[in-house]
Parts: C-alpha cells; sequence; structure tokens
C-alpha cells in the first residue's frame, strides 16, 4: 500500500512543483536548475560513494561488523537514483540522503524496526547451518572433472616466454 502511494504521490508532488517553479523563474532557468541538479548530485555521489566503500572495506579488514557501511552504501545509490531522477521533490530527498547524518539516523530508525536474527563471521563452530543434501547419497566431498596431462618436457622448439633464460 506504501509503495502504491509513493508512485502515485511522487510524480504529482514533481508536477505540482514544476508548474510552480517554471511559473516563478520560467522554463529554462527550471530545467537548467534541474541539469544542474544532477550534475551536482552525480559528483557528491561518486565522492560519497568512494568514502562508504573505504568504510567498508576498513569494516571488513578490523572484522567489524559491516551493516552500517553496507546500508550508507545503499543510501547512496538510492541517493543517486534520486539525483538523477528530474524533479524538485526527488532532489530533495536525495540529496539529503548524501548528508551522513541523516543516513546515520535512516540507519538507527532501520535498525530499531529490523530484528537481526543471525550474524556470524567466519564457518560456523557448530558445523554447517545446513546439511548437505548430497550426503547421505554416498556422493560426499566428490569433485567430478577432467584433465589433460601437461608433458614434463617442453617441445624443442618452444619459443619461451621472453621472461626467463632458457
Amino acid at each position: 500500500m506504501w509503495l502504491f502511494l509513493a508512485f502515485l504521490m511522487v510524480p504529482l508532488i514533481e508536477i505540482a512543483l514544476f508548474i510552480q517553479v517554471g511559473g516563478l523563474i520560467g522554463l529554462w532557468p527550471t530545467l537548467a536548475v534541474v541539469v544542474l541538479t544532477a550534475v551536482i548530485g552525480t559528483w557528491l555521489v561518486k565522492a560519497q560513494g568512494r568514502l562508504a566503500m573505504d568504510n567498508l572495506r576498513r569494516s571488513f579488514s578490523d572484522l567489524d561488523d559491516p551493516s552500517e557501511p553496507l546500508a550508507h552504501g545503499a543510501m547512496i545509490l538510492v541517493s543517486g537514483a534520486l539525483l538523477l531522477t528530474p524533479g524538485f521533490f526527488t532532489d530533495a530527498v536525495g540529496f539529503a540522503l548524501l548528508a551522513p547524518p541523516v543516513r546515520t539516523a535512516v540507519f538507527a530508525w532501520l535498525r530499531r524496526r529490523v530484528h537481526v536474527t543471525r550474524f556470524q563471521m567466519g564457518p560456523d563452530p557448530r558445523g554447517p547451518v545446513y546439511p548437505d543434501p548430497r550426503a547421505g547419497s554416498g556422493q560426499g566431498d566428490v569433485i567430478d572433472g577432467e584433465f589433460t596431462e601437461v608433458p614434463k618436457e617442453k617441445a624443442p622448439n618452444h619459443p619461451g616466454s621472453g621472461w626467463t633464460r632458457h
């Protein structure tokens, strides 16, 4: 229901804002503002995206919970889509999502609403969570494949790679 209302209301809000702003400043300045916000938004999304990727890499290397950097990255991605969508309302929401305090507040709100039942990094010491369905069929850890034997000696007419002396 909320998604239906969003798809219904956002275009209506955008049309109303285009009419109001266009009547106030004119057609060409309105179009220039829309294009300018898309260009500036793209540049800001790129910069914020780099910072989010650095934070995500840092959380992985420090073995920290990556959920907050992932959420920030997802919000920056949504922000980019909103900023590239022509309109004043979507631009306002997109620019708001580029502000780290706004993203932190949205993440805190989502954290209160979403319940994580399990989070784990690395293998489970109790064994696999979902047992292998083939385990009882006798297949076990057998890997079927094809192979080709490689001769130990090079052919006498082999030119070499140029990286080593022969």
